[in-house]
């Protein structure tokens, strides 16, 4: 059968041992359909396979949207139940930037609302362009921003989120950053200016402590304190072991830069 549904494009570009991910579709102001969250989760599995990437970016294209959220457009609730195993592409996604050894920055370049406004929330980092609007507004549709509440419960305070989710609330990107939502707002003009500082800085430290702390960092969110402690013990030590922790001591004591090799 013939169909004009339109595929998503995600461009997935490798600079400078940078990966950037781009939902490409500004005229429709970068909608997640289930191939395009699919899409997203295949290219951040691919940045954490790459040897050439140590830092991941997320965007979208244009200056008006990063995601906008959901694609209405591509039948969201028209088939729920055989729908059900694709829509899970979303928690996919939000799984593979957990789990990606490396950091992942959602560079916020406009609007970010529902699958969206989750996708840049659940980022390690997340640059924010001043007066970027975010938020949940699917109950206006009668839906329920249901699966981001794992990203957005865990980080802002709760009565102010249940707010917005039965309001439908949109804040801008200075309310996020008082809520912890985002990392930082900056003026357009100071984006990417910004997130080339966040990258430098990060491609001058140990990949190997990277990656066992971002595991570390995530893992212990559900813990309770004493189950946390002697988890991070445990962490400690496994940090101790790699060769770039040997490299990093050696290299204070002798006054030099250290050179890391990412084990």
């Amino acid at each position: 059968a013939c169909t004009n549904r339109r595929l998503p494009v995600i461009n997935y570009v490798v600079s400078d041992r940078t990966a950037t991910i781009t939902i490409d579709d500004e005229a429709r102001r970068n909608p997640l359909s289930n191939e395009a969250m699919a899409e997203l989760a295949e290219a951040v599995s691919r940045s954490a396979a790459d040897p050439g990437v140590s830092v991941v970016v997320i965007t979208g294209a244009g200056e008006r949207a990063f995601s906008a959220g959901g694609d209405l457009s591509s039948g969201f609730v028209d088939s729920p139940l055989p729908d059900h195993q694709s829509r899970g592409a979303l928690a996919e996604l939000f799984k593979s930037i957990r789990g990606n050894p490396k950091p992942v920055i959602a560079r916020v370049n406009g609007v970010a609302l529902g699958g969206g406004f989750g996708l840049a929330v659940v980022c390690d980092i997340t640059i924010a362009v001043s007066g970027a609007r975010m938020g949940t507004p699917e109950i206006g549709l009668g839906l329920w921003p249901m699966m981001i509440s794992a990203a957005l419960v865990r980080s802002m305070p709760r009565k102010p989120l249940m707010e917005m989710m039965l309001t439908g609330r949109v804040v801008t990107a200075e309310e996020a950053l008082e809520y912890g939502l985002v990392s930082r707002v900056v003026p357009r003009e100071r984006l990417d200016v910004e997130l080339a500082e966040v990258v430098a800085g990060i491609l001058t430290r140990s990949p190997a402590a990277i990656a066992l702390g971002k595991r570390s960092f995530y893992a212990i969110d559900d813990m309770d304190f004493e189950t946390a402690l002697d988890h991070l013990h445990a962490g400690l030590t496994a940090v101790s072991l790699t060769e770039d922790a040997s490299e990093g001591v050696d290299a204070f004591l002798q006054k030099r830069d250290p050179k890391w090799r990412g084990r």
